[in-house]
Order: structure tokens, then C-alpha cells, then sequence
């Protein structure tokens, strides 16, 4: 048995761009940034930035071009596939891409923190259940709680 599966949550690098096939379908592609904190050999903790190219097709396409926006967050399923083709000039050009099967909306910024999920079924449901009119409200700022900010030390996990 084989296993091709990616699993990603980032940020959008840009715009979803929605196109048609000939037979009809559509295709949505857009880019994921994913980044990783990790330890040096010294000691210092150093960031890595990751860029993926995602391809979505069908309703999923559609329903992704209209909600999902550059900087918006998203969670990627899905298997990579490597394209390859001549370009005009005679070389070989190849492109690597997660072909999505589950496209999960993260939270949005503004307006009402829902969040909105779209399955290679093309079902699309809100985050709380609840219609824009009948959201529950949220407490204004000043009454928001200040969490301190916590530098988490992977070595203090007892796992």
C-alpha cells in the first residue's frame, strides 16, 4: 500500500485565481505559506518559510475563489502531484502541487469570526451554525481579557 498525503495550514499568498476546463469544470489555484520554528545547533531558535502551490477543482474551486482572500487562513488536504510540461522556449519545466481534497477556511479577521468549511463534497457549513442576522454578538475590546504572552519551550512538554 502508498500514501500520498499532505496536510497544511497557512496563510495565502495570493488572490485564489478561478478558471474554467474545457469540459466545463473549474479549477481554483492559489499559494500557502507554512513556517516552522526550530532549535540550531547553537541553541537559537531560527524560522523557516515554506511555499506550496495548491490546486482545487469543482464546487470546492468555486466556493474557495469567493471566500478565501491573500493573508487568509486555510487548512489544506490533499495528495502532491508533480506536473510537467515543454515550454515555448523547448525546456522541461515541472511544477509541484497539493491537489486539495478538504479545504477548511480559518477564522476570519473581521466580521463575526466565522469560519467556513468546503469538502470535496462541495458542502459548505458556518462556523457556529448560526445566520449573520442571528450571530451571537461579541464584547467590545476594552472588555476583552489581556492574556500575557508566553514563550512556549518545546523541552518543558512532558512528551
Amino acid at each position: 500500500m502508498y500514501i500520498n498525503k499532505a496536510m497544511l495550514f497557512g496563510n495565502l499568498t495570493r488572490d485564489p485565481e478561478l478558471r474554467s476546463l474545457p469540459s466545463g469544470g473549474s479549477v481554483c489555484s492559489f499559494g500557502i505559506a507554512t513556517n516552522r520554528v526550530y532549535k540550531k545547533a547553537d541553541g537559537t531558535k531560527a524560522e523557516q518559510t515554506d511555499f506550496h502551490n495548491v490546486v482545487v477543482f469543482g464546487r470546492q474551486a468555486e466556493t474557495c475563489s469567493q471566500y478565501l482572500k491573500k493573508g487568509a487562513s486555510a487548512y489544506i488536504e490533499g495528495r502532491i502531484q508533480t506536473r510537467t510540461w515543454d515550454a515555448k522556449d523547448g525546456s522541461k519545466q515541472y511544477r509541484t502541487e497539493i491537489v486539495a481534497e478538504v479545504v477548511q477556511f480559518g477564522p476570519r479577521s473581521s466580521g463575526g469570526g466565522q469560519s467556513g468549511t468546503a469538502s470535496s463534497g462541495g458542502t459548505e457549513q458556518g462556523g457556529g451554525g448560526y445566520s449573520d442576522a442571528e450571530a451571537p454578538q461579541k464584547a467590545p475590546k476594552d472588555d476583552a481579557i489581556d492574556y500575557p504572552q508566553e514563550d512556549i519551550n518545546p523541552d518543558d512538554i512532558p512528551f
